[in-house]
């Protein structure tokens, strides 16, 4: 388990070219090995202007080793204020040589899904880039609505978007645990990326599978709608899924838009259909 970056309450981020724009920040950030694992594989980053999770997997330690590259090639390749997908690319095929190097010849594989969100500009705008590789998701949660934003890499969700399984069925489902794009194999990872604008009382939820595992998205709005700091519903989160039987590692992050003014709004380009609210 490697934890880059502490919980903010409060963290003002300066825009180049709007000296009176405003826009604040709090972000939380928890973790728990749960309760039938011996190791903690998940790592996270929690700085501006990145925040990832990453659920780390293969034998002994070697998904923590996994996880931990991310993370922390994430961190030392994010070195500006704002940020783009060319950067977060970099950090991953470094990550990538590093699993590589650190994998045991004995292991099947060693590997690791990312997710986060970044701040990124465009003609001086800023808004959230989101990106994912695996199982680990973002959600945004807004005016009493939950999205997934990111769309799994798994084995399940292509049978759910061929109609061949339902979305609530896909847990229980024998192959739910196969992924089918991860950091780490050899391979270069292959990012999928969105666009969330950076607007007031938008709150997003960074976590591992081992959170969704165990709750349901109505428990997750729920937690969210609470009205708790960041930190406190990170925490909130973690604990609820250990109570609920903590099968895997879990861990969440919370990041809230205090203000945001004196800017425009970046379009919303979620993919896929319009964003839904998840009932």
């Amino acid at each position: 388990m490697t934890e880059i970056g502490t919980s903010s309450a409060r963290f003002s981020v300066d825009i180049p070219e709007h000296p009176d724009a405003r826009l604040v920040l709090a972000w939380g950030a928890a973790t728990d090995t749960g309760r039938r694992r011996a190791h903690n594989e998940d790592s996270f980053l929690a700085r501006v202007p990145i925040f990832a999770v990453a659920d780390g997997m293969g034998g002994h330690s070697a998904g923590d080793i996994a996880s931990a590259a991310v993370v922390s090639r994430l961190s030392e390749a994010v070195t500006d204020p704002f940020t783009d997908a060319d950067t977060i690319e970099r950090g991953l095929r470094a990550a990538t040589v590093d699993i590589g190097l650190a994998a045991d010849e004995k292991e099947l594989g060693v590997g690791t899904t990312v997710t986060g969100v970044a701040l990124s500009l465009q003609d001086d705008e800023p808004f959230w880039t989101v990106f994912n590789v695996g199982d680990s998701r973002v959600y945004l949660y807004e005016r009493d609505a939950l999205v997934q934003v990111t769309v799994d890499h798994s084995v399940v969700q292509e049978l759910v978007d061929a109609g061949l399984i339902r979305a609530e069925d896909a847990e229980t489902h024998p192959d739910s645990n196969v992924i089918t794009r991860a950091v780490g194999f050899n391979v270069e990872a292959v990012p999928d990326y969105w666009v969330v604008p950076v607007r007031e009382g938008l709150r997003l939820l960074l976590c591992s599978d081992g959170l969704t595992k165990e709750l349901d998205s109505e428990a997750i709005r729920r937690h969210l709608a609470a009205g708790g700091s960041a930190e406190a519903t990170a925490i909130a989160l973690v604990d609820s899924a250990v109570e609920c039987g903590g099968r895997d590692n879990i861990t969440t992050i919370v990041i809230d838009v205090l203000e945001s003014s004196g800017l425009g709004e970046f379009e919303n380009t979620i993919p896929r259909t319009s964003p839904t609210p998840i009932q």
